[in-house]
């Protein structure tokens, strides 16, 4: 690790050699880079997504409407390779200016609306099929300030705590210590709210829960930079209790799956397009038959 200090240039330029593992796909400007439509299938929705939080709230959110019996929810899915620059085609440009996952596209209406940004999605989906957001005034409010209250924490666990602690090039003091200290400040959060609550909103389980939960639930459950000792997740027991009856939720189950691209290969399903696919299409199936 380096001891000497940084010295701020009057300007800053853009080195694209000291990005370390995103270098090739992180860049200080906006827009496409290549020419390319994205697939539409045979829904109504479409997702563009992958399987990391971000990604999996939607997908759940669209996997717990059909198992509530909401039919014109069923979705196509398909993978965007981040790590492969999919986010900056013109075709995912166009349905997401910022080029971050997940996206979504509602073929139902006229013209066709675009949403981007999970917590948006969420709302949206919310909203449109009068599922999983309270009616009543008082927990309607608090599902969105939960809601909300994700939309800004989470940068500071994944882009603060989860990129010095896993991802950067060298191990720095200075950034673990900040970040760690405010993600279990985080987990204090959560933990004190749900010693007196079953989910985010009180007694229901609403988008609050879908938004926290893949990020914060997956944390204190071991699938988040391998940091549940260093963090001492299981001293924060009611995110454990909250965090483990929504894993065992179908529709989670279901929804983790989604666009997932790493990790034990019976677990991976690339592309959703009929519900019939968790059962014939995931990775160990479909290498097992090439």
């Amino acid at each position: 690790m380096s001891d000497t200090p940084y010295t701020l240039p009057k300007v800053w330029t853009w080195d694209k050699a000291s990005g370390g593992q995103f270098a090739s796909i992180n860049r200080p400007i906006a827009g496409p880079t290549h020419d390319k439509d994205l697939p539409v299938g045979k829904h109504k929705l479409q997702l563009y997504s992958l399987a990391t939080p971000n990604g999996q709230k939607a997908a759940i959110m669209l996997e717990e409407l059909l198992e509530a019996g909401v039919s014109a929810a069923d979705y196509d899915a398909w993978l965007i390779k981040i790590g492969d620059g999919d986010q900056f085609s013109s075709g995912f440009v166009a349905v997401n200016p910022n080029s971050k996952i997940p996206a979504l596209m509602d073929h139902s209406v006229s013209p066709p609306q675009r949403v981007f940004e999970s917590g948006a999605i969420l709302l949206y989906l919310a909203e449109k099929f009068g599922k999983f957001l309270p009616t009543d005034p008082a927990a309607r409010t608090a599902a969105l300030s939960w809601l909300f209250w994700q939309m800004g924490a989470g940068p500071l666990l994944g882009g603060g705590f989860g990129h010095f602690y896993a991802y950067a090039p060298e191990k720095y003091e200075y950034p673990i210590n900040r970040y760690t200290m405010e993600v279990k400040r985080q987990l204090d959060v959560l933990d004190r709210h749900l010693a007196d609550n079953d989910y985010m909103a009180g007694d229901d389980y609403s988008i609050a829960d879908i938004a926290i939960w893949p990020w914060y639930g997956g944390l204190v459950l071991g699938r988040a930079y391998d940091a549940g000792e260093f963090l001492d997740v299981a001293s924060y027991k009611n995110v454990v209790r909250w965090a483990k009856q929504i894993d065992a939720r179908p529709a989670v189950k279901r929804g983790r799956m989604v666009n997932k691209a790493n990790g034990p290969l019976e677990e991976q399903l690339h592309e959703r397009h009929d519900a019939s696919d968790f059962d014939t299409k995931t990775q160990d199936k479909v290498q097992g038959a090439a």
